[in-house]
């Protein structure tokens, strides 16, 4: 058996590692938990928490590519967060210059969830527990 347990971390190319820094902790509450700057490689990486869980690799590196698209590249989709209220988790992310999508329904669920973006594009969700 493999014994696999849980996620451990999610690993995020962002172009500009300051802005990207700055959206996960500042606008969504993350908090960094070491930081170090990969001189050989002219790298960033940041570990990032939520809720004193480890949950982020935020990396940089000198002219990544594009994302080929949205959502339906192949790949990973998008990366979710649960939330309690999700009226105001939109209402503070808009409060901060973030857009979101309309909150939808999911008619298999029956729970709101809604979409946003990160700096570089990567689509995010927030989906109401």
């Amino acid at each position: 058996m493999l014994g696999l347990k849980q996620v451990h971390h999610i690993a995020i190319i962002a172009s500009d590692y300051a802005k990207s820094k700055a959206f996960y902790c500042d606008i969504l509450g993350f908090t960094l938990q070491s930081e170090a700057y990969r001189e050989a490689r002219d790298s960033w990486k940041g570990d990032l928490a939520l809720n004193g869980q480890y949950v982020i690799e935020l990396f940089s590196f000198p002219f990544p590519p594009a994302r080929p698209s949205r959502p339906e590249a192949c790949g990973l989709r998008h990366l979710a967060f649960s939330v309690e209220d999700i009226d105001q988790a939109v209402a503070h992310l808009e409060g901060k210059g973030v857009r979101c999508e309309a909150i939808r329904v999911d008619p298999f669920t029956d729970k709101r969830f809604t979409f946003f973006n990160d700096p570089d594009g990567l689509p995010l969700e927030l989906y109401q527990q």
